[in-house]
């Protein structure tokens, strides 16, 4: 399916479970991500932690919703709980199936946003292994000079905020070299069309929800 497509699907089903208490749809979403997890070759130890993560803010709610809520309700417990791992299932879905490259370049082209946001969240997500990368870097120059920065130090996070500054021209030196000109129109090197069968998709999974919420407890 495409990018742009999946991403539009996955929202709108997250925002309409918002506001319904199904079970049973909830249910139904976290077997379908689950089965597409595992065709998209997940493995078995990226499932568990999948299963693990949400668990502890999953027990969280459950005990705040059976003891100290007025209904004292194992039902709507179970409902919020679901709610919470369909919600997980879903973003860990379009997280398996779709790069982050491929979702960007499909949100400039179809969903036609500016490419200069679309470029900038981008290499905010590649900087991502960098800067941790760097912030090592910083604390073992530290420990060299005798000087223990932790993680809650504002001198460590100010001098990983200078690294970013100086990534953030060269960034964007580097972009213009590769004749980024912004506001101008730009051809693709990798076009990325929507077809009649993403829609068709798009479509049948809205419907077959529909259909759960409605003739389903």
């Amino acid at each position: 399916m495409n990018p742009s497509i999946k991403l539009l699907l996955i929202i709108i089903i997250s925002l309409e479970i918002s506001f319904t208490n199904h079970l049973t749809a909830n249910a139904f979403i976290i077997l379908i991500s689950v089965i597409f997890l595992f065709v998209h070759h997940i493995s078995k130890q990226s499932f568990f932690k999948l299963m693990l993560v949400p668990l502890i803010p999953a027990l969280a709610l459950a005990i705040t919703i059976r003891w100290f809520s007025p209904s004292h309700s194992w039902w709507f417990a179970t409902v919020l709980v679901s709610r919470l791992y369909a919600y997980y299932f879903l973003g860990a879905l379009i997280t398996v199936s779709t790069t982050p490259l491929e979702l960007a370049r499909s949100l400039e082209q179809n969903a036609h946003l500016p490419s200069q946001y679309v470029y900038g969240t981008l290499a905010a997500v590649n900087m991502v292994p960098r800067t941790i990368q760097e912030v090592k870097i910083i604390r073992i120059a530290g420990q060299m000079r005798g000087v223990q920065l932790s993680f809650w130090s504002p001198r460590l996070y100010f001098k990983a905020v200078l690294a970013a500054i100086s990534w953030s021209d060269h960034l964007a030196q580097a972009m213009e070299s590769q004749g980024f000109v912004e506001g101008q129109a730009r051809t693709y090197a990798h076009p990325i069309k929507v077809s009649f069968r993403d829609w068709g998709l798009f479509f049948t999974w809205i419907i077959l929800l529909q259909l759960c919420l409605t003739f389903f407890p």
